[in-house]
Order: C-alpha cells, then structure tokens, then sequence
C-alpha cells in the first residue's frame, strides 16, 4: 500500500460543533473582580475576566453544598423527607440563618430551601453533619467531589462559605458547577427559582435579585463576605437559549444587580446559537483504500450548534482534514479526520470526525482492481 498522502478538504457553508470559544471578549467591560458569561448549550464563553483565579466564593460555595445532597437524593442514600438532627453548633452559628432550633429534626426538602432560597448557614451544618458526620468531614468530601466534577481551582473548607484562607473557587469553576445542576438535577433546580420560604413562622426571601426582574432568571446563589465582595452565580432563559453567569467582588447589592443583569443582557442581544446539522447526519466523505466501499460518510459526535457574534456568522471559515485514503477496514465511530474551523475575534477550534459506518476490506478482485487502478492511474 502506498504511503498516505495528506489530504484536505475544504467545508462549503457553516459547520460547527458545540465548542468553547471566546469572541469578542474585549467588546465589553464590567467592574466585576472575576467574571464568566457562558453559552448553557453549547459551552461558549462569550466572556471572562480573570475566570481561573481562585478567590474566595462566600456564599455561593453553597451551590456545591447542596449539589453534595442533589447527587445522594439521586443515589437514594437520601430522601428528601429523612428528618436530620440539629446541633448545637449549627444553631449556633452566625451570618445568615434559617433559624432552625437545636435537638429539633428537619427534613432534608426543607433544609435545601433552607441553603437555597434563604442561604442558611445552620441548614448548611445540619445537612454536611446529617450526611458525613462532620462538617469537616463533608468539606473534604466536597473538595473530591469536585476535583470529580472537573472543578480545577476549588478547595472547601466548610459547608457554608464561611471566610476561611483554604475555601476556594474561580469563577469558571462555579459555571461548571452550575451548569452541572442544571443539567443533571431539573427536579431539583426548580427550588432556585422559589422567591420565598417561610421556617418558624420566619420569612425569607430569595437573595437573587434577578429573580424579581422580567429577564427570564431562574437561579442560582448570591454570596458576600467583606473579602469576597457581592457576588452572584446566575442562569437565565430567553428564547429557548440559556445562558450561565458568574460576577464577583462588587461594592454593593446594587452594582451586583445592575452588572448581572448587563452581563446578561449583552449576551442574549450580541450572540445567538446556530443549529447547523443534526445528530449523525454527513458532513462530509473520505476516501477509502482498499475497502468495500469507495469512501466512508464523515459525522460529528453530536449535533452541530455554534454560539458566535451576530457579526461573525458570515465570516466562519471551516476545513475537513485527514490522512487518506482511509485504510479498511473502518468501525462506526472510528475518528477519521478533524473539523477545523475559524473566524474572526475567536480562536480556531478542531472537532473530531467518525465514520458514519462500518466499511469492510474489499474482496480479492476489488484489491487488485485498486492496486491495477494505482499503478496505472498513480492514486489510490
């Protein structure tokens, strides 16, 4: 078999997967510490302001908490009406509380409300003591939890947010992490959106202020400690699109509603999502050598869908490369080539290609067909 050449074909048309990129990041300006905007669907940056740094979280380390309950409750290890203890030392610390009493019994449905809409460092205690002993023991848990889950910059100290030197997380890290309850528990993200809960005959409202304005949030956790600044871990919907954010180290409750809700704004009204081919359907075809059949359809693992600037889309540029001819024998789902595209304000992205189907060697006359066919003609 000769040596294969390589070979590239060029992609008329617009075609990409859902990819990570950052266009256009510097055609914004935020007064947030840390930033992230992100494309729920698609994984799309479209913005980050020192998004890796690990800063302190406050309260929004919480989000990580209640993932910890979210993910026993989907391995039945809990439910949400076991009734977990009160100690002393969750009734008796400070900041923001549910107001739940010492030696009373509560049940886990509430207590999540309890972390969720009201932020209640005593609900935090009593589900990290109910669930690993400890609350020292469900921190440690929490920080392999997390290293699990992908969150490359977290530590955990505790399960409130409690200002400690070792309690950490980047801004990316809570997207990932939001995006990650999203996704894997809708039963329980619906708790997010809850604007109220009342305990001891106490109301308390949700602290995300973006609930209470028409732009489509539906969660997920403010923070603040004199170190952190307000901070704000938000989703929201419009459209049918979804988008992720994450501010931090703001001066005041206002200027964390107002940055959030621009934030927000920009990226719905700047970027859209392009849904550019389905699930298994052909992008392309290579050449096979050697095989049954001439050549071998190309697809993409998923379904084709971009999130670019309005300003961009005509501009994409894409390319198919790979080594061909393919030798057979080829497998369903066997990587052939890359995708790789392009455009301007966004760094070039390769996706992998796998043959749509098997192709089997080809029989005996076949081969000396395409070995006459080589030696006369020069390719294969």
């Amino acid at each position: 078999m000769p040596a294969l050449p390589r070979y590239v074909a060029f992609v008329s048309g617009l075609l990409l997967l859902s990819i990570a990129c950052v266009p256009l990041a510097k055609a914004f300006e935020t007064e947030a510490r840390e930033a992230i905007l992100v494309d729920h669907e698609t994984g799309s940056i479209l913005y980050e302001k020192q998004a890796d740094k690990a800063m302190p979280p406050a309260s929004m380390s919480k989000i990580m908490t209640a993932y910890m309950v979210f993910d026993r409750l989907e391995e039945e290890r809990l439910s949400m009406d076991d009734k977990l203890p009160v100690s002393e030392k969750a009734w008796r610390k400070g900041g923001s509380k549910m107001f739940v009493e010492v030696g009373e019994e509560v049940a886990v449905s509430d207590l999540l409300r309890g972390v969720i809409v009201q932020s209640g460092n005593d609900a935090c205690i009593v589900l990290a003591e109910g669930i690993s002993g400890s609350e020292e023991a469900f921190a440690r848990e929490m920080t392999e939890m997390g290293r699990e889950i992908g969150l490359q910059d977290s530590t955990f100290a505790n399960a409130t947010g409690w200002p400690h030197p070792d309690h950490r997380m980047s801004a990316r890290d809570l997207a990932t992490l939001a995006r990650r309850i999203i996704d894997e528990f809708p039963q329980y993200y619906e708790i997010y959106s809850e604007t109220e809960f009342t305990w001891n005959e106490i109301r308390q409202g949700n602290r995300n202020p973006l609930l209470y304005r028409n732009i489509g949030a539906d969660g997920l956790k403010t923070g603040h400690t004199e170190e952190a600044g307000y901070g704000l871990t938000a989703s929201a919907v419009q459209d049918g699109r979804r988008l992720v954010l994450v501010v931090t180290g703001l001066d005041s409750v206002n200027e964390r509603a107002e940055e959030a809700s621009r934030l927000l704004s920009w990226g719905f009204r700047e970027f859209d999502n392009f849904n550019l081919a389905e699930k298994d359907e052909p992008i392309d075809e290579a050449t096979v050598w050697l095989g049954a059949e001439d050549t071998v359809p190309l697809v993409a693992e998923d379904e084709l869908v971009v999130t670019l600037p309005h300003a961009a889309r005509d501009e994409l540029e894409a390319r198919i490369v790979y080594e061909g001819p393919v030798p057979a024998p080829i497998e369903k789902g066997q990587t052939i080539g890359t995708l790789i595209l392009s455009a301007p304000g966004m760094p070039e992205q390769e996706i992998p290609l796998l043959a749509a189907k098997d192709v089997d060697k080809a029989g005996l006359f076949g081969r000396l067909f395409a070995a006459g066919k080589y030696l006369v003609l020069g390719n294969p």
